[in-house]
Formats: C-alpha cells, structure tokens, sequence
C-alpha cells in the first residue's frame, strides 16, 4: 500500500502560524548546502529539491561530493535554486545545514557573509561570537527520533531537513509530497509513513522565534510541464538509447557505473542486450563484437578503464568498426580521487593506442549536452564507421540540471537493426575512394566474393597486404575520413563579441563557470567572450581564425599545467595553430572551477601581458 501526497500523514496537524507572522523576503536564487556523511541521505533530499524546481518552473543546479571508502564518511550536497538562468552550482552558500561538528568547521567558510547556518544542535557547538554568520540550531537528531519513535533512529534526519527548508523557502508541499511518494512508494509501508512522519514534523517545526524571516524562493514566469530534470549520466545513457544503441558491453567503475546499470534494465526493452564482463580488455573486444554483427555498440568506463581498452581501440581504428565510448572522467593518474572531477584524459582519448589512430573525440558542455552530444556520437560513428569517445566527467555525471524535453520524434534514431541488403557485385568494404560500408555477416555478396574484418593492414576487401604503397594509402583514407569529418563541423557559439580583448575557452564541465565569469567581467566593462569546444577531435575547422581576433585567448580545464605551462586542450590549440595569445587557467584539486577562480586567472594573465 501507498500513501498517496493528499493523504500524507500530519498534512492536516501542521501549524504554520508562528512562521507566517514573520517578515516575507523575496529571492531571485539561493545556494543551499547540505553537508553531514554519505549514510545521512543528503543526496536523496537534495535530488528531491532539484525534481521540485523541474516542476515548478526554476532552474536547478547541484554539486556534491562524496566520499570514495566504503565505510562512507563526510559528503556534501549543494543545490542552486533560481527563477533565472543557473549557470553554476554558486561559488559561495546562501545557506549551510550542518548535521555534525565537522560539517559545522569544513564548511562554514562557504557562506557568504551575513548567510545563515542552520546547525543540528544535538551534534553541533558553533562559535556564536563569530557575527559573520546567522546562526539558527534546531535539535534535528532527536526531533526525528521523537516523531518517528521506534528502532529507526535518526534515518529519518534528511527528510525533516527537508520539511524545515520547505517551510522556510515556501516550496510547494503537496508536489514535494508527491516526489517524496514516487521515491519510496514501492516500499514497504512503513517506508513511507516514517518518511512522512519525519518530513511533517520538519514541516510543522516552529521557526517563529528563529528566524528574522521566511523567504520566497520565487518560480519562474510559466509552469512548463514538458521538462526533464536528470543527472549527466542518465542523460547520456537515453542520449544512447535515442540514438539506436541496443548493445554494449563494460566492467564496472566509478563514475562510469550508473551507466551501465541503466543500459543493463533498459537495453533488454528494445529486443537489445548489455554484457558485464570479466575485465575491460573483453568488454571492449565484446562490444567490437556486436559492432562487427552490424549493431551500433557502445563500451565505457573511466581513465583507468580507458587504458585497458586502448589495445583493442587500436584494432577497431583498422577495421574500421564503428563504436562509441564513454569516459567519465575522474581524479587521476592511477586510481586517483575516484569520486572527485578532473579532466586528465584528453591527450589519452587522442593519442592513447599504439599507431596512427585517427578517431573522434567530443566533450559535452552540461546535463543537457550530455544527451545530444551521445546522440552526435552515434550519428558519426555509424556514417564514418569510427570510433567516438565521449569525454564526461563525474561533476556532469552526478550533476542536477532542468532542460525542456526533447522532441522524440525528431531525435530518436529510425532503425537500429543491422543492413542484411544484398550487396552488388563492385562492393567493396574499405574503398579507397569512399566511407567505409561493412557487410554484416549473414550479407549475401553478389558477385560471390566475401569480405574480410581484420587488424592487419588490408586492402579494399580486408584481405591482409603488406604492400607498402596500399599501407600508406589506407593509412591517408583513415585520415581523410575524419577530416572530411571535421569540414562539416559547426563554430562554437561564441557569448559576447566576435573580437576583443580576451576569450575564454573551455570544454566539458567547466562551460557553466566560463559562462558566468564572462558576464561577471562583461558587467564590470571588460571586452569578455566565451567559446565552449564540444568537438575536441578534429577540432572545428575554422578555430584558427576566430582566436585570431582577440588579444588573449585563455583556456580553462581541470588538468596540470605540465612541464610546458599548458593544460591538455591548450597544448594541443597551441600546437594546432601556433598562437602565442593561447594559455592556460588550471587547477587540480578534484573541484569545479569557481568563477571567482577564473576571473583571478584572468586577471593575473591580463597583467602579465601588460
């Protein structure tokens, strides 16, 4: 049984008289930040905050970090709520909830000045004398154990956290109650009762004499219904699926995970098929396998993964198969910070096999991106018969956004069933003239002779030839297939002017930052411009020629400056059209950029020059 949101227990109890009397204090946005342990829920509450924005017509974005042991240990959770655009998940809080003491001393430092912390007072002993800071304790621990009674103990903390911001920021109850029933509906009862039970007495909890005021976290200008609210991950995953995936194979890892678990429920639903196995050399080589069947296959992991894979990657660069795969970047080198965002692995997608493996490299910008760049990767891979590697990254993969739902008629893929046509009697799979065509295996040939798929150098019908004039002739269509690629390629879309004094450059997580700093010095009188690079390899054909016109060009990403002073993606920028305007802004701490980061770098670049 399930309780449905108008028949949630306490709705009719809740006594909401002393906190309507305080003062009403309308906010654009707000930063909220959850931070306790991994075991307390603070995901789940602020998953359930990013669902209700999706309803209610805001935007959404969030930021966690959690933490990589199994026993758990300190986590966070940060949701940026707004009415306007949300670019970033805010480089400071407006508001931080401590569930313990540690929460309490790690992260008080975030609020802005005259921000509020709201701190557990059965765990937290804050230091008043600070006058920074708003202050308000509430004895969340017991109040949960109170409400809910029974051996539960405090599991129910999270969800009367949840209550308390509800009647704090005047957010819709009864849609909260609906997410809350979705959630744990399926449950056993008492699931969802405690969950509401905790929930009510968050909601019912007198803030009268606490706060100075409530605050109305306003929605925006229409209720739009046809929205999406998801992480990077599974916008991926449906970005795949859209675009006529249905099978793969991969071995597990964080952040890459989620993704698989999501293509091993859904695949099966199109008559498709995704295989775990023992190790990543034989995902790869199984998802080859259903490449070389005539399916659209995809494979995926994380840079260590990535690195296993290389040698069959290798083998599909020859053969010519077409696939798609998936790196959700991480901490590096070796096992690294699992759970922290770097983005370490460009040169590896690049130039990680062994030989000349010209192959396709694209980075997605956002949540949104996340499907529509997974459905480009499908596009390509079929026509061009290639290889594309998807670099994400774990801030994309476990970030909230809100974007309008596709239009499905329009995305998803028509057929995704191997061509078993006849092939005429001038077939041939590797033309030296043309894209690559494989016949499945089952295709009747015409003219009676049959193709081979190999990873020796072969001539036009996969047959193995050492000759070296042909060698070097495949080698060039290998090439000139990914630069024909790469003459079809859209410019970036440039924020602000098409010349000027400075523009930045990103890719990957780093867009929404970008964006925001751009702005931010725009509005201080600065001739500011932003491009976001989604294809990273081959590189737009014009990039050249847009760098040209401004006098710094200063590339943002999360990996090392190197021996060199250059991150990855400016190294190669700087290799590919010698531009002595391009450097770098990095940083490697495993956290996303702040904009304040970025403006910083700026500065000391514009001053050096100078």
């Amino acid at each position: 049984m399930t309780i449905a949101a108008d028949e949630a227990p306490l709705k009719d109890s809740v006594d909401t008289s002393e906190s309507s009397a305080l003062p009403l204090e309308d906010l654009q946005d707000a930063v909220i930040r959850f931070a306790g342990n991994s075991q307390d829920g603070i995901q789940t509450v602020g998953g359930f905050l990013a669902r209700l924005a999706g309803r209610s017509a805001r935007e959404v974005m969030t930021y966690m970090t959690i933490p990589s042991t199994i026993s758990g240990g300190p986590s966070i959770f940060q949701v940026h709520l707004g009415s306007g655009e949300v670019l970033s998940a805010g480089d400071d809080t407006d508001f931080l909830v401590a569930f313990y003491q540690h929460s309490y001393e790690d992260h008080l430092s975030s609020l802005k000045e005259g921000g509020i912390c709201i701190y557990d007072t059965d765990f937290v002993e804050p230091d008043l004398t600070d006058k920074r800071y708003e202050y308000v304790g509430i004895p969340m621990t017991s109040t949960t154990i109170e409400a809910i009674g029974g051996s539960t103990k405090s599991r129910g903390k999270n969800l009367f956290v949840l209550g308390l911001i509800t009647t704090i920021f005047q957010l819709d109850r009864k849609k909260l109650c609906e997410i809350i029933d979705r959630q744990f509906g399926k449950k056993d009862e008492s699931v969802l009762r405690n969950a509401m039970l905790a929930f009510d007495a968050g909601y019912a909890y007198p803030i009268g004499d606490l706060f100075k005021n409530r605050y109305n976290l306003k929605a925006g200008l229409s209720e739009k219904t046809d929205r999406v609210t998801t992480d990077g991950n599974t916008a991926l995953t449906y970005g795949l699926l859209a675009g006529g995936v249905r099978y793969g194979a991969g071995y597990p890892i964080t952040p890459w995970s989620p993704i698989m678990e999501v293509l091993r429920s859904e695949l099966p639903k199109y008559g498709g098929l995704f295989l775990q196995c023992e190790d990543e050399l034989g995902a790869v080589s199984a998802a080859l396998g259903y490449s070389f069947a005539g399916h659209l296959a995809v494979t995926g992991s994380s840079g260590p993964g990535l690195s296993l894979k290389m040698e069959a990657l290798s083998y599909a660069c020859m053969a010519e198969l077409p696939l798609v795969v998936i790196n959700v970047q991480r901490g590096g080198p070796s096992t690294g910070l699992p759970t922290s965002v770097e983005q370490s692995d460009l040169m590896q997608a690049i130039y990680g096999s062994h030989g000349d493996v010209p192959r396709v490299v694209l980075g997605p910008q956002d949540v949104e991106d996340c499907f529509h760049i997974a459905l480009e990767a499908c596009r390509i891979a079929k026509k061009y018969s290639t290889q594309v590697i998807i670099l994400s990254d774990q801030a994309l993969s476990s970030r909230i956004e809100v974007f309008e739902e596709p239009d499905w008629d329009v995305v998803v893929a028509d057929d995704s069933s191997p061509d078993l046509t006849p092939r005429p009697e001038e077939f041939k799979p590797y033309p030296l003239d043309s894209l690559t065509q494989h016949a499945p295996p089952g295709t009747k040939m015409l003219g009676g002779k049959y193709p081979v798929v190999t990873g020796l150098e072969h001539d036009e019908w996969g047959h193995p030839s050492a000759n070296p004039e042909l060698h070097q002739k495949m080698t060039d269509r290998r090439r000139e297939k990914i630069k024909q690629l790469q003459a079809e390629l859209p410019m970036p879309e440039v924020f602000g002017e098409k010349s000027g004094e400075i523009l930045l450059v990103g890719w990957g997580c780093t867009f929404g930052p970008l964006r925001e700093a751009a702005g931010r010095l725009q509005d201080a009188g600065r001739k500011v411009s932003h491009a976001q690079i989604r294809h990273l390899h081959p590189l737009p054909a014009d990039l050249g020629s847009l760098f040209e016109k401004f006098e710094h060009v200063l590339v943002a990403e999360l990996n090392d400056q190197g021996l060199y002073g250059n991150g990855q993606l400016a190294t190669l920028l700087r290799s590919a059209y010698c531009n002595p305007a391009i450097k770098s802004i990095t940083k490697t701490d495993g956290l996303t950029f702040k904009i304040r980061e970025i403006v910083a770098g700026v500065d000391h670049h514009t001053q050096i020059s100078s």
